[in-house]
């Protein structure tokens, strides 16, 4: 089979797996001219201070000994199959590298033959990337349940980030739709992974000297940059000709020979110091390599059954808690052909998982917990209003809030601010009584947050924090539907 059947046949195989940022995306191609295309298995996945990176997202293989009724690569599913060697994945990621669409790698693989078998094939992937061909780039890697611990320990050392899909939210339902897979086993991965990031984060951390932790003599004198530089005592040095102060001469610039060249596969992002020990998987400065330092992630899929928010939540909750995930990707079900009859015959509404994603950001952020963002009289989430704003409507009694006087934590409880505006108006009120103009210029969710606040030149009172038709301001009037013809 040509390579470009694979990739087309793996590359559409992965778009089911959440764990990327933009995997929901609709498929698009540039017009005649132009550039860029979500197609060919190149997603866009986002660092946390925001860059965008271009990954190249694939299956290494898509059969399957398993048979999970969700998944549209299940053994007894009717479709396309195709199978990548390690070689050919190596050259795919290094020609869209070299081509400058991509700037990393993420793989998955169906399970074939046997755990250890499949891992072991993922895993000289990322090894050949890293020590042969000293590739830089971000590898994101799928690891494989009841894979061996070794074979996890080398995919660390390797990839910037380890995922394994915990799948569906509960023991009961991972029973009933995926009965080959075992959720102790998925835990217990997911504990190996966090124990060898904590092992390599407090091997790498600096060794105190046992000289720093004494007492320094009274006797030694107090040593001030300042003072140095303009100390009598010592030989007087012109201020022009301090090694801090003056300019830099010509001959101190290194001279383009003397400039490194970087790796013609570097990351844009990446070091070239951090490049040459990541690559090449080699100590720095006697430091041992770093283990996954992108952190896990899992994916949970929403809608496959009837379990509730509460649930999802309380289990991504453990997993953020136990396991430190970086984060827990909600992937709404999507009807799959020849499906189970345990499945639903629809996908859960799109908006459900964006709420799911609000409430996750909630609990990592904002310091809400799972009762309050789903309490027991209301365990599935409000699709018309966000967690924050409902949790706030039921909560009235706790509102207006000072924003010139409240603590930072219940400034956060506030809807329509976010964790940046929260700050950046702890920091305002320092000099200034907030007034409403100085939230507009914040670009604060002024509809939101107007009810629920008290500032220097606004009180809540005349809007009705008490009244009962509170909730409809913030939703969508009722429409008559259109009569079908």
């Amino acid at each position: 089979m040509e390579i470009s059947r694979k990739l087309a046949i793996l590359a559409d195989a992965a778009k089911y797996d959440a764990s990327c940022a933009s995997s929901g995306a609709p498929a698009r191609a540039a017009a005649p001219g132009g550039l860029g295309s979500t197609s060919n298995g190149i997603c866009h996945s986002y660092t946390p201070d925001g860059r965008c990176v271009s990954l190249l997202k694939i299956l290494l293989t898509n059969f399957c000994t398993y048979e999970c009724s969700y998944c549209i690569n299940r053994r007894s599913s009717n479709v396309p199959r195709a199978r990548f060697t390690p070689d050919e994945v190596v050259d795919l990621t290094l020609g869209f590298y070299r081509r400058n669409y991509i700037e990393g790698l993420f793989l998955s693989s169906g399970i074939i033959r046997s755990p250890d078998y499949t891992m072991e094939q993922v895993v000289t992937v990322a090894r050949k990337l890293r020590t042969e061909h000293r590739f830089a780039g971000y590898i994101h890697l799928k690891t494989i349940p009841e894979a061996s611990p070794e074979l996890l320990a080398e995919a660390g050392r390797y990839a910037d980030r380890l995922s394994i899909n915990i799948e569906l939210p509960t023991t009961a339902d991972l029973n009933r739709l995926a009965p080959q897979k075992n959720w102790q086993g998925i835990d217990s991965m997911m504990g190996r992974i966090a124990k060898n990031i904590d092992a390599s984060a407090a091997d790498r951390r600096p060794k105190r000297s046992p000289l720093s932790s004494t007492t320094t003599p009274l006797a030694s004198p107090i040593t001030d940059p300042e003072k140095t530089l303009f100390s009598t005592t010592s030989p007087a040095t012109p201020l022009s000709s301090h090694p801090s102060l003056s300019p830099l001469s010509h001959s101190s610039l290194p001279t383009s020979s003397q400039t490194p060249r970087p790796s013609p596969l570097l990351s844009p992002f990446v070091t070239s110091t951090s490049v040459s020990s990541r690559a090449s998987n080699r100590p720095r400065s006697g430091l041992p390599p770093p283990f996954a330092p992108a952190g896990q992630s899992t994916q949970m899929i929403v809608g496959a059954t009837p379990t509730t928010d509460d649930a999802i939540l309380r289990t991504a909750d453990t997993l953020y808690r136990t396991h430190k995930l970086r984060r827990v990707y909600y992937s709404a079900f999507s009807p799959i052909p020849d499906a189970s009859t345990a499945l639903p015959l629809q996908s859960p509404p799109l908006l459900r998982e964006h709420r799911l994603y609000q409430a996750d950001w909630l609990l990592r952020f904002y310091g809400f917990t799972v009762n309050e963002i789903a309490p027991a009289d209301a365990p599935q989430l409000d699709l018309t209003l966000s967690p924050k704003l409902a949790w706030a409507l039921r909560n009235r009694h706790l509102f207006p809030v000072d924003l010139n006087r409240a603590s930072r934590a219940q400034l956060l409880r506030i809807p329509g601010l976010g964790v940046r505006n929260t700050d950046r108006i702890i920091e305002l009120r320092r000099f200034t009584a907030l007034r409403l103009t100085d939230l507009a210029r914040l670009r604060v969710n002024l509809k939101e947050a107007l009810p629920f606040i008290i500032a220097a030149d606004h009180s809540p009172h005349r809007l009705g924090l008490d009244s009962e038709n509170l909730r409809a301001r913030f939703t969508k009037p009722a429409e008559q539907l259109e009569f079908l013809l």
